[in-house]
């Protein structure tokens, strides 16, 4: 790197001039049935499969615009000794046990020799453990630092808002290594220009009360924020986004629109698996819950000048929208049909990543969704036929491209999950 990027996300179509990534690696494979759950899989993922379909989303990309591998910019950092300690530091604090002394040495007193680029593998793909007593030769554990399972999922440990970037504070503990990596990078990377935004967490007694991930997050309008609040964003990490604003005393209101999302199954667990942004008059819905939430509220928040201004429920999301004078028509994940609808909302059929106004990738396998976004007036174009240079994207002017997926659905999440922009062209 060596140009600055100036982190600017005001919204989640503009066009993309930047976007982070991270490739699956060893980390999916250091996995088993048995500790899947504990790393929040409902199944293994065989790699190989899962890396040729990725090659879809970053080879796409990487012909659209700038794209930053995580591991790339993690080594980066690490290359200067001060920063590589400071990360530590972090790890450390999460992860204290680095620090205790065994027959063998202190974990991470050795994690400080190894160069830069040998430690961002690692980090990422997990330190085995040394059975170097009868407690660890005990443990069914393999690795004194735990491999990140889900850190391909890039959106959720930290997100572009506005021109700063929050880190996220994650729902389960096996994922804050990757707010660590990624609040480092943003905070040492030199060629970042952008503010780092962390929410504090609530006492020792429960800390994970306030939890909010990228996933929820969704930048509708430079003045409007969407947050879903469900398993993995509680309302305490939501009040706190909400003192952050008032701190700032902004004569220009800012509104937080706030959807509520079920608990179960799995596939809610984000606000873009089931509402994503399409194009300037379009969004993706999963009908079943965001035309007809029931008993979930769609909640408007409104801070102006250092003040709540209002909180009140609204009929829907696309209701509340629409009174700030975003007219969305929704397109259906799994078109018309319930049982389509909650098949392919299981497979992140809701779940698109606008690479400028009315251009979008998403998951090929989800066939109604496809057929709908067609019927939209969206041209469906294979992620291979761009690769191949058999289609030229400048001769479309609204488009769907279709990655395959078989496996990365089991990780739990689509294309915006596996995208981390951090530049975009306002509108």
């Amino acid at each position: 790197m060596n140009p600055i990027v100036e982190i600017n996300v005001q919204s989640e179509i503009g066009k993309l001039n930047g976007v982070i990534l991270h490739t699956p690696g060893e980390e999916v494979e250091n996995m088993t049935p048995e500790n899947a759950e504990r790393a929040l899989y409902s199944d293994i993922i065989n790699l190989s499969i899962a890396r040729e379909e990725y090659k879809q989303i970053s080879g796409v990309l990487s012909k659209i615009t700038n794209t930053y591998q995580v591991k790339e910019l993690l080594c980066n950092i690490l290359k200067d000794d001060k920063v590589k300690a400071e990360v530590i530091n972090r790890i450390e604090c999460i992860e204290p046990f680095i620090s205790e002394v065994s027959p063998t040495g202190c974990l991470k007193d050795k994690i400080l020799e190894i160069n830069a680029e040998d430690l961002s593998n690692l980090l990422i793909e997990g330190v085995e453990m040394t059975k170097d007593n009868l407690t660890k030769f005990l443990s069914k554990d393999w690795y004194a630092l735990r491999p990140m399972h889900n850190f391909f999922f890039t959106r959720d440990a930290s997100m572009s808002m506005y021109n700063e970037v929050l880190i996220g504070r994650m729902a389960n503990s096996i994922r804050d290594r990757e707010s660590i990596i990624m609040q480092s990078i943003f905070d040492f990377t030199p060629e970042f220009k952008t503010r780092t935004i962390t929410i504090p967490t609530a006492d020792e007694a429960s800390p994970r009360l306030r939890h909010i991930e990228g996933g929820d997050v969704l930048i509708a309008r430079d003045d409007i924020l969407l947050i879903g609040n469900g398993a993995r964003t509680s309302t305490q990490a939501i009040d706190m986004l909400i003192y952050e604003f008032m701190n700032r005393k902004s004569e220009k209101a800012q509104h937080i629109i706030v959807q509520e999302l079920p608990h179960s199954p799995e596939s809610f667990i984000h606000l873009d698996m089931v509402f994503t942004l399409l194009d300037h008059d379009k969004c993706m819905v999963y009908a079943p819950l965001i035309l007809n939430p029931g008993s979930y509220q769609t909640v408007h928040i409104t801070i102006q000048n250092g003040k709540l201004q209002n909180i009140q429920s609204e009929i829907n999301l696309l209701g509340a929208l629409k009174k700030l004078g975003m007219d969305l028509e929704p397109v259906y994940c799994g078109g018309t049909d319930a049982w389509n609808q909650e098949r392919e909302q299981w497979h992140s059929g809701a779940n698109f990543f606008a690479v400028g106004p009315g251009q979008v990738l998403g998951y090929a396998r989800n066939t109604h969704t496809i057929e709908a976004m067609s019927k939209a007036g969206f041209d469906i174009i294979k992620a291979n036929d761009i690769l191949s240079n058999k289609v030229d994207l400048a001769k479309h002017s609204k488009y769907v491209i279709t990655i395959e997926g078989s496996e990365l659905p089991r990780g739990g999440g689509g294309a915006r999950c596996m995208t981390m922009p951090i530049n975009r062209t306002n509108l």
